[in-house]
């Protein structure tokens, strides 16, 4: 074990621009602040080898604070795989459902670093977060790209008034004839790898980047920056501070997603299947939440005459088609069936207009109820993980 030092640095990061251009300076000063426990390493050439520590059990990191940590929580446990964690102060738990796996609780940078460093073998964070970290490092391979929580989006914002009153597109900005080598486009952000990045590619050739944490939106107003580029929810907070996005402004769109080491996906026992289950839940309980079971009674001479007047509706198709089956009930003559009973799955969005066709062509006793899962043959996304290890 070891312990990493806190350490604070400065430096001026040049990047190359395209011919004919003057090169881009970009200041990035910041101060890294570490205490954490990682595994050995050992130095070879001058270089860190990165290689976990052998170990049996296979390693899951959550977020541990913030609303994407009890999201995240909520997701597991409505998938049936509820995390037990007996001491809230301690950083490890476990599943019960998932054998020979350990939830470690992480900040979700954290995540990504040890996913990278092989302390971890999977992870649930923000897309954002993922980039930032990740730097687009070929081991680390998405799972799934889109858990339905943690909704936002990275971009960059500037003053709505005085020399940006004008300007709404990222082009706009960059042919701005203020900015020069002596005094570049001022940006403050906490995301030092994306940042750069983007403004870079979008031609900006004098900027200058500052780091913060927090309250960015204040940096302008302040005089310590000219813009900013920050997670984005709803906008609210940006138009209180007298900030707007602009057109092409916008980094990435982000929400949580689950994302494994493919190092470990390859080499650690068990794991691929453990991905497997996981990746299987998720997809199942995601489908369903957009889906209600529709059922009700219809009066028809046989199935296929039932079928036929559903099918004409276009909102009661369901996932294949519609389940029919006959009604019995005792009469006078006897016991007959001249009721048939429909089950259908419908879009949550399309559930009135779906009823109303129902009533529409004679149903009756219509019963909604939510659905838990829907489980497909075999999910998408499995067979794109594999193609992605070659298997």
């Amino acid at each position: 074990m070891s312990l990493i030092p806190a350490a604070a640095c400065n430096f001026t990061q040049y990047l190359p621009s395209p011919p004919s251009h003057s090169a881009v300076r970009f200041s990035v000063k910041f101060t890294v602040s570490c205490c954490s426990v990682s595994s050995p390493v050992t130095i070879v050439n001058g270089n860190v080898d990165l290689k976990a520590t052998e170990r049996n059990e296979i390693r899951l990191g959550l977020p541990s604070k913030g609303r994407m940590a009890s999201d995240t929580l909520d997701l597991l446990k409505d998938c049936q795989l509820s995390v037990r964690q007996p001491n809230p102060r301690q950083y490890v738990a476990d599943i019960p459902q998932l054998s020979n796996v350990e939830v470690w609780f992480q900040r979700p940078k954290d995540i990504v670093k040890k996913l990278v460093s092989g302390d971890l073998d999977l992870g649930i964070v923000g897309l954002d977060t993922l980039s930032e970290y990740g730097q687009g490092n070929e081991d680390l391979i998405l799972v799934h790209d889109a858990l339905a929580y943690g909704d936002c989006r990275l971009s960059l914002a500037i003053p709505k008034y005085g020399i940006f009153e004008k300007i709404n597109s990222m082009k706009e900005l960059a042919e701005m004839p203020q900015w020069t080598a002596e005094k570049p486009l001022r940006v403050a952000t906490g995301f030092t790898y994306l940042g750069p990045k983007f403004l870079k590619e979008s031609g900006l050739q004098h900027v200058e980047f500052s780091t913060a944490d927090g309250a960015l939106e204040a940096a302008p107003a302040m005089g310590i920056a000219d813009a900013i580029v920050d997670l984005v929810s709803s906008g609210t907070t940006l138009k209180e501070n007298n900030l707007k996005e602009i057109e092409g402004g916008v980094l990435l769109e982000s929400q949580a997603v689950l994302v494994a080491s493919k190092k470990s996906l390859l080499q650690r026992e068990g794991f691929l299947d453990i991905t497997h289950e996981i990746l299987e839940r998720f997809e199942a309980h995601l489908r369903a939440l957009g889906q209600f079971t529709v059922v009700a009674n219809m009066r028809g001479n046989s199935t296929e005459e039932v079928a036929e007047r559903i099918l004409s509706q276009p909102s009661l198709s369901g996932l294949q088609g519609p389940t029919i089956s006959p009604v019995f009930r005792r009469s006078d003559s006897g016991v007959k069936a001249d009721y048939y009973a429909i089950v259908i799955c419908v879009p949550k969005k399309l559930l009135y207009k779906s009823v109303q066709q129902l009533r529409a062509i004679g149903g009756s006793g219509v019963l909604v109820s939510p659905l838990t899962y829907i489980f497909d043959e075999e999910t998408p996304r499995w067979r794109e993980l594999l193609s992605k290890l070659g298997l």
